[in-house]
């Protein structure tokens, strides 16, 4: 680590942005002149995965560095115990001033409840929070008291003046860790200002899996991407304009993807590439040579661990992440040959429980009555091939098959149906296998 000041952190995430749709990922169709110029200044970490394609569950395995079975956080609207040790609270007790704004939905089945100051804050002291809101022209949020802030206009917008004015206001007072979560691109993909709609659905060219992909959808999925790279270019202004940027450690990816057709599918929860990758890079002029790519994989619980350490803070013993910071500094690390994928409690959709790994070049996925998905991703880019079973990639299948178990016996993952964790987390699902939520804005006491 350099002989510095303690560095700030500024970490970004988008809801529901695979990493096929940016620019610095390969996707030219897509304008993102913001961030591209920004992971040519950092490290892009091209293999980065949700381990869980569901919003709840990888929010709690950010702060925590914890895996969903573990933590309990296996599907949305359940709150994250406050026995948790957060990396809030990692940042803060090291003299750090810390900020969430934005999209928490951390805090149970209430998603326009009121999370008041204290435990359920996980930490953060600065506080302009939804819990969950995809009302992107009529959103609101909360400080601290009961009373919704009203934003008019787009949601993304204001979090972004927020974020940007809390950058501005904590400049020169110490070290600060921002966590902006953007609720856009997430369906309902056309929900934004009219002349925000940049994208003529008739001139995309689709994925070549997803033939039948909505042309609307997509263009408006875009839109929103692209209204997130103008709002990106102003955070970065202000760390430059401040003189923050050196030393700041400043980070931009999504909680999980969309399938947006790919595969016959929608949104999320599934070990298709769509919903399991995301876009990822960090810059780190200080500490860490920027315009270089790595391979390395990424998988959520290995951000808390990774981020205490650039910050030259211990990780706590409840993480099971891999530090990764060495990838960062160019230093020795425990390189992981796979990230461990699932989804225990799937809801909504008529998709099986399973886990699965995801190395660096295959998929591998497992339903509760046996293989179910393999693909060689180099040789086969868009998943076309299943090659479960095929007697030509025994061997592959059973060593991921081994990669597996070893998982799931490290993580002490039983694989059951997601009744058995129903039961043994408490939660009380309703027709759709989801926990039943409401959306009433105001006061929920507990």
């Amino acid at each position: 680590m350099p002989d510095c000041a303690a560095p700030n952190v500024v970490f970004v995430f988008a809801d529901q942005m695979r990493a096929q749709d940016v620019g610095f990922m390969g996707n030219d169709q897509i304008r993102t002149p913001n961030l591209n110029r920004t992971a040519e200044e950092g490290i892009v970490f091209t293999n980065a995965v949700s381990t869980c394609p569901v919003c709840t569950p990888y929010r709690a395995s950010l702060l925590t560095g914890r895996y969903p079975m573990s933590n309990g956080m296996v599907l949305n609207d359940v709150r994250l115990p406050t026995t948790e040790r957060s990396i809030a609270h990692c940042f803060g007790d090291a003299g750090y001033q810390t900020a969430y704004i934005g999209k928490w939905h951390l805090d149970g089945h209430h998603r326009g409840g009121f999370t008041p100051p204290g435990p359920r804050r996980q930490g953060f002291d600065y506080w302009s929070v939804a819990n969950c809101t995809h009302d992107y022209m009529h959103s609101f949020y909360f400080r601290d008291d009961p009373q919704p802030i009203w934003i008019d206009g787009y949601d993304a917008d204001h979090y972004t003046d927020l974020a940007v004015e809390y950058i501005r206001e904590h400049h020169g007072k110490g070290p600060f860790s921002l966590f902006l979560s953007w609720a856009p691109p997430h369906d309902p993909y056309r929900w934004m200002p009219e002349e925000y709609l940049v994208y003529d659905p008739e001139a995309l060219t689709l994925r070549p899996n997803a033939p039948d992909a909505d042309r609307d959808e997509l263009a408006g999925y875009y839109s929103h991407i692209a209204a997130l790279d103008r709002c990106w270019g102003r955070i970065t202004q202000a760390l430059d304009e401040l003189g923050l940027a050196e030393n700041t450690i400043l980070v931009f990816t999504s909680d999980h993807g969309d399938m947006l057709g790919s595969q016959g599918q929608q949104k999320k929860q599934k070990p298709w590439d769509e919903s399991i990758m995301v876009p990822f890079f960090l810059r780190y002029p200080a500490a860490a040579e920027g315009g270089m790519r790595l391979d390395t994989i990424v998988n959520t619980p290995d951000l808390m661990p990774t981020l205490l350490s650039l910050a030259g803070l211990p990780v706590p013993g409840t993480v099971e992440g891999t530090d990764l910071s060495g990838a960062v500094t160019g230093q020795p690390f425990d390189e992981q040959s796979s990230a461990f994928i699932s989804n225990p409690v799937p809801f909504c959709e008529p998709i099986p429980e399973w886990r699965g790994v995801r190395t660096k070049r295959h998929t591998y996925a497992r339903k509760l009555d046996g293989p179910w998905l393999l693909y060689d991703n180099e040789a086969d880019p868009y998943q076309l091939t299943n090659l479960i079973d095929d007697p030509a990639h025994r061997a592959l299948q059973d060593g991921l098959e081994a990669e597996l178990e070893g998982w799931l016996a490290r993580l002490g993952d039983d694989f059951q149906p997601r009744e058995v964790y129903w039961e043994r987390f408490g939660y009380s699902v309703d027709e759709w296998f989801q926990m039943p939520y409401d959306n009433e804005v105001g006061e929920f006491p507990d």
